[in-house]
């Protein structure tokens, strides 16, 4: 298989005043709160993962199962939809980050390479930088993974993109997306996942769940047996939870920090108590989108460290609504089923914090 690695340089042109107009905007559209980004004093990076929710280009693609998010399809999927959806896509990164939106974004639900790079080029995204790490996968529905990252904060080293071919049913999914890239002048490692859904039932999809669990757990150990202090970072809409067998047991990803023992992984996104969730599904949250490290990530063995030990979900009042029983909240979709909402997505974004250790 030939890799090919898409990246695009961005023009920087935007002043000081268009950040506050976005900001001002991210103000008056919700209650949002900055916590401290060391993006801003240059000790280290934010790193964010978003499920997107269909992000489709409205052009039809011959080779993809994309007819209902065409203007002429079902859910009668237009320019202004879509150019709208990118818009509210880069608010939420650029309010993750603050004045400095995340050196890393990880995401899942895109279509292709041009919803990517019109995303980066013509959203609010673009005075940033940004550039892309995709690959096309093999997914039926035409979704794939990928990354976005700030070079003048993450540099670029290496990437490679991992089919995942299930020994029982061979029907294509979504591809295991690697990026290797230097935070100051320490090696970091992320996976960007988005692992097999429950459709069709959690048991009868189970399986598939647990191959991709392997698959990644496969390559934490690869690295980390090259080097035992490295840094190693998965994150991804796992379409299944933290207790769950492919997660606690066949990843070896722990809830309780000061339980770890060799082999285990760390759980940033399990650390919580009461936690509302990522994702609303039948009036129930759940922890779908989390962020996994090796251990040394604790106690910058690696030199970095992820000083808070958990990750946080992001969940300004823009992003979620009323349920419809009037009870509690649900997140704010582009879509309820095939009726046009006009919202975000039906995941929240999560991120984290990575510093570098002074020697």
């Amino acid at each position: 298989m030939i890799s090919i690695t898409q990246k695009y340089n961005i023009r920087k042109g935007v002043g000081q005043l268009a950040d506050a107009l976005v900001l001002c905007t991210l103000l008056f559209f919700g209650n949002i709160s900055f916590s401290q980004n060391p993006q801003e004093d240059k000790t280290g990076i934010r790193i964010m993962f978003y499920n997107v929710e269909n992000l489709f280009h409205p052009t039809n693609d011959s080779l993809k199962n994309d007819d209902e998010f065409t203007p002429e399809g079902t859910r009668y999927w237009s320019y202004n939809r879509y150019n709208d959806k990118l818009a509210k896509i880069a608010k939420t990164a650029i309010a993750i980050g603050g004045w400095e939106p995340p050196a890393v974004i990880g995401l899942c639900e895109v279509e292709n390479i041009q919803c990517l790079k019109d995303l980066i080029y013509t959203s609010p995204l673009k005075q940033f930088g940004y550039e892309v790490i995709h690959q096309e996968c093999k997914d039926n529905r035409g979704i794939d993974v990928a990354f976005l990252y700030r070079p003048e904060h993450f540099t670029f080293v290496d990437y490679h993109s991992y089919e995942l071919i299930f020994p029982v049913d061979h029907s294509p999914t979504r591809d295991i997306l690697y990026m290797k890239g230097l935070v100051g002048k320490d090696t970091l490692h992320i996976f960007v996942n988005h692992w097999p859904s429950r459709y069709g039932g959690q048991m009868a999809t189970e399986h598939k769940r647990q191959f991709a669990a392997k698959t990644l757990r496969e390559k934490f150990d690869s690295l980390m047996t090259l080097n035992p202090n490295a840094n190693v970072l998965a994150m991804g809409d796992f379409n299944d939870h933290p207790d769950d067998v492919s997660m606690s047991q066949i990843l070896g990803a722990i809830k309780d920090s000061s339980a770890l023992k060799k082999g285990d992984l760390l759980n940033l996104i399990w650390q919580y108590e009461n936690i509302k969730g990522t994702n609303n599904y039948q009036h129930e949250w759940g922890i779908l989108d989390q962020f996994i490290i090796s251990p040394n990530m604790l106690f910058g063995s690696g030199g970095l460290l992820s000083p808070t030990k958990r990750a946080q979900i992001f969940d300004a009042d823009y992003l979620l609504e009323t349920e419809s029983d009037g009870i509690g909240k649900t997140t704010n979709r582009t879509y309820v089923g095939f009726t046009y909402h006009g919202g975000y997505a039906d995941h929240l974004p999560i991120y984290m914090d990575v510093v570098v250790i002074e020697n």
